[in-house]
């Protein structure tokens, strides 16, 4: 008995390594979003908190003083920037994991009739 898949059936095989790496990237840019857009709201949180006109922020590995209202700004458009983001990672993630299940069905429905 020959344990030699077919040509087509390690082409697919190949496929699937490839999309779950795929998968494994997407997944993971998108929890580093979602860690900097939870960072970002809390800032914001933070931000609204205070009396202060004004703040400092971190540039680099120096502290630049700003005013409370840049500070608010610029954190609601890092939070808006950081969802559209993370909304377009989902999607993509969605996608992958379709394709994935699809492929990894004519896997097993071509290595089905080898297995009996």
């Amino acid at each position: 008995m020959s344990t030699e898949l077919p040509p087509q059936l390690q082409n697919m095989v190949a496929q699937l390594q490839q999309l779950q790496q795929q998968l494994q990237i997407v997944v993971n840019q998108r929890l580093q979003l979602d860690a900097g857009l939870k960072e970002a709201e809390m800032a914001l949180e933070e931000l609204q908190k205070t009396e202060d006109t004004v703040v400092y922020k971190t540039v680099g590995g120096i502290l630049i003083k700003s005013t409370k209202e840049n500070m608010v700004k610029e954190l609601e458009e890092k939070t808006e920037t950081l969802k559209i983001r993370i909304k377009t990672l989902e999607r993509q993630e969605e996608k992958l994991r379709e394709r994935l299940v699809e492929l990894q069905k004519k896997v097993q429905s071509m290595l089905s009739p080898q297995a009996g």
